[in-house]
């Protein structure tokens, strides 16, 4: 059975929660493979609208198993908070239906400050723009080999050694930013008391999806973020702290990286982004103002309004290739319901040379100029539209432009914020 892994394609904010919402309802995993709670999908069920940070969007679903896999980092406090708040609202979560891999490191409040720390000191030009939950931090101490995972929560003497490791690098640190020194004995027993209400979930999910894609289960992997944030295609250092392609969705699961079988990238029908860093389409107009407005742009973790833009066909072409994209869901074409005229991006001039790819370079990402080329509006609406014959011919032009400048087909098309506002092109999880 096809296996499918859904990734961002631009800064995120593309749609995924509700593309993986309506995958899901065919699916019988919903695995997140990389990230942490600075996650934000908003879905929208029967009018009843979900937000989850941490949880897997799999978890509203009924007769779903839903992971949370070795490549994310988690804020075990979070957690209990989201499933108590998705509790409240009707959604049953129990270990049967929620799985947490046992090698994932966790976000501790140490982190959170370090983060919070570190952006308030950066001088201007310098702050990278984060959540201020730790992820960053978190990764770091992952990949210097000093992470309290959920695992160690099981075993005192354990648990005690890694917050010792952690804290003789975090100390330090913290001396230099003028902050206090960890309370060693209260962080502990922080984490002794929340211990159990993560162990109750704690598996080896490598074991379990194995299990589950040989018996024929359909595996949906949800990515965070976007591919223009990952740490080492990104526009880089104003990135996430994780490998947010879709090759990340073996790595931070242990699934082969044979037994994936669909990549869908969700791509929004214009280009948004939150925080600092380059981004060469961005609109400080009144075309700007109103896609902003249309589009209700504001990010769901941290409330900051998001810079908009025209789309850039260039960067979505990129994506495409370092996530190996089958398909692209594109969301939000009815935001630009009422325009006029539309631009696309379709490549970059730079002192005087024109381009075809974002340069690596940061100075040089930031002078970098769109090349457009502009198509006709169209007044009716899209929002709703459940079939191409719903959509207005330049609607359906410009969804066809799109495909031919980056080099990959709309394989489903997203027309409002409800799950079933979507017209399905080719099935991702076909055979």
């Amino acid at each position: 059975m096809a296996n499918v892994v859904v990734v961002g394609a631009q800064w995120g904010d593309e749609g995924k929660g509700k593309i993986v919402d309506w995958l899901s309802e065919r699916a019988d995993v919903v695995a997140r493979f990389q990230g942490g709670h600075n996650a934000g999908h908003t879905l929208v069920i029967d009018g009843k609208v979900f937000k989850l940070n941490a949880l897997p969007s799999g978890v509203v679903r009924g007769g779903k198993l839903s992971v949370i896999g070795n490549g994310v980092v988690l804020d075990p406090w979070h957690l209990v908070k989201e499933i108590a708040t998705i509790r409240e609202q009707g959604v049953e979560i129990s270990p049967e239906t929620l799985m947490i891999a046992e090698n994932t490191p966790l976000i501790l409040p140490i982190h959170g400050e370090l983060d919070r720390a570190r952006e308030e000191a950066a001088t201007k030009g310098t702050k990278i723009g984060t959540t201020g939950r730790g992820i960053g931090p978190a990764y770091e101490d992952k990949v210097g080999r000093r992470s309290v995972r959920v695992a160690d929560l099981a075993d005192p003497a354990t648990l005690e050694h890694r917050v010792d490791r952690a804290l003789q690098h975090h100390d330090a640190l913290r001396r230099g930013l003028g902050l206090e020194p960890v309370d060693r004995d209260g962080l502990i027993a922080q984490l002794k008391e929340i211990a159990p209400q993560i162990l109750e979930y704690a598996g080896p999910v490598w074991k379990v999806l194995n299990e589950q894609r040989r018996s024929g289960k359909r595996i949906l992997f949800e990515g965070a973020q976007g591919a223009l944030l990952d740490i080492d295609f990104g526009t880089y250092p104003f990135v996430t702290s994780s490998n947010v392609i879709a090759g990340q969705a073996a790595t931070g699961t242990g699934i082969g990286p044979g037994s994936i079988d669909f990549v869908l990238g969700i791509v929004k029908a214009y280009t948004t982004r939150v925080g600092e860093g380059p981004f060469p389409t961005e609109l400080d107009d009144e075309d700007g103002n109103r896609l902003g407005t249309r589009g209700r742009e504001f990010g769901t973790v941290t409330g900051r309004k998001r810079r908009c833009g025209w789309f850039d066909a260039v960067l979505v072409r990129q994506t495409c290739v370092t996530s190996g994209v089958n398909g692209i869901s594109l969301t939000k074409l009815d935001v630009l319901d009422g325009f006029e005229n539309i631009k696309i991006c379709t490549g970059y001039e730079l002192d005087g040379e024109v381009l075809d790819h974002l340069p690596i370079a940061t100075e040089e990402q930031l002078r970098c100029k769109p090349i457009y080329e502009e198509m006709e509006g169209w007044s009716e609406s899209t929002e709703g539209a459940r079939s191409w014959n719903d959509l207005p011919g330049a609607a359906v032009k410009y969804v066809r432009r799109i495909e031919e400048l980056i080099g990959c087909p709309v394989a489903l098309l997203s027309t409002s914020p409800e799950r079933d506002d979507t017209i399905l092109v080719t099935d991702p999880f076909a055979d």
